[in-house]
């Protein structure tokens, strides 16, 4: 195993850039930046041992400073969506950018949220933590924060994210990921023949075209939603189906089998929750978390997005796995709660493991 620090450059801050790149002795290769957490690069070998880049992103540092589509970003404190741009704790209420539409909050802050900083860093032997210390009221979050995020690489192909968070006050926490994986390598079209399989039985749908969750848990069972049995991403994301028509594909929250109870308690247990697989470059991702939920989205609206190696993204060039809690938990009382503070710390590991 090693880990390498690369300068890329500075921020308009002059806020040194880093980018790490952790590799394993199969020739795997992940590398991320401090800015941001952004994973810019995971090279894994096919059926061929040819190497592949599997993820979507930029040549350089200086493509991640725009990045609306957050490809590879870390996202934070505030995943996915919050309605109306707010929320009460304790009877106290706190207010978000209005991000989408004028109205609701959609990953706290795109211009400064987690994917836009500048993170401080430390090597280990396989892995890199960073860490953010946020203040009370930062962007509208209550409570001084210590987050820190580890990214590690095993030698049995295991990309791991470990996030962290502890608060001095009751806060709203909702990490993840925002990778857009595409196993047939960046830059070599759409994700829709890609074989999906999902350990989920329920979702949460939308109420409308802004993706805000209605409340209900509905099963997947007899909807294009369904992938309990595998099939092909492109095989139903045409439906005329009133929650695909919504969102022009899958941008949806799944219930991960066996992470909720009965009561809606989370165990916090590691399950496997989804399988991807490219038949023509014969490369396998296993997604694995100990979150309740994940966020299935197809890239249904990148568009002529200048990419790697001069390649232009577009729509369903990628497949994002975006583990997290439910979106708008908050506002939901019968969801998991996202609210962490001096008696509950955050803590959830995500794994990919490439075969």
């Amino acid at each position: 195993m090693s880990v390498k620090r690369e300068f890329v450059g500075e921020t308009s801050k002059k806020e040194a850039v880093y980018l790490f790149h952790i590799s394993n002795k199969n020739d795997m290769e992940v590398t991320v930046l401090n800015y941001g957490i952004n994973i810019q690069n995971v090279f894994v070998k096919d059926k061929n041992g040819k190497r592949r880049d599997v993820v979507l992103g930029f040549d350089n540092f200086e493509g991640y400073k725009d990045n609306k589509p957050t490809l590879g970003s870390t996202i934070g404190p505030s995943a996915n969506r919050v309605e109306n741009a707010k929320y009460t704790i304790d009877g106290v209420e706190y207010y978000l950018p209005a991000n989408e539409n004028g109205i609701n909050n959609l990953h706290t802050d795109l211009d400064n949220g987690f994917h836009k900083l500048v993170w401080d860093s430390e090597e280990g032997d396989n892995l890199v933590r960073f860490t953010y210390k946020a203040s009370d009221g930062e962007i509208g979050f209550p409570g001084n924060r210590t987050f820190t995020v580890e990214i590690s690489l095993s030698d049995d192909n295991e990309l791991s994210l470990h996030y962290h968070a502890e608060s001095d006050a009751d806060t709203l926490i909702n990490i993840t990921n925002h990778t857009y994986f595409n196993l047939g390598g960046s830059g070599n079209g759409d994700v829709l023949g890609h074989v999906l399989l999902l350990n989920s039985h329920y979702f949460t749908p939308v109420k409308d075209k802004a993706s805000i969750p209605t409340g209900e848990i509905r099963k997947v069972s007899g909807t294009p939603l369904d992938f309990t049995s595998a099939k092909t991403i492109g095989q139903d994301i045409n439906s005329d189906y009133e929650q695909m028509v919504f969102v022009s594909g899958y941008d949806h929250n799944f219930i991960v089998d066996g992470a909720v109870d009965e009561n809606g308690k989370v165990n916090g247990k590691m399950h496997e929750f989804a399988t991807v697989t490219n038949p023509v470059t014969g490369i396998t991702m296993h997604a694995s978390t100990t979150l309740p939920g994940f966020q299935l989205y197809t890239a249904n609206f990148l568009k002529d997005l200048p990419g790697k190696d001069g390649y232009v993204y577009g729509q369903h060039d990628g497949l994002c796995l975006e583990t997290q809690t439910y979106p708008n938990a908050i506002n939901t009382p019968s969801f998991p709660s996202s609210v962490y503070g001096p008696n509950r710390p955050y803590d959830a590991v995500t794994v990919y493991k490439f075969s």
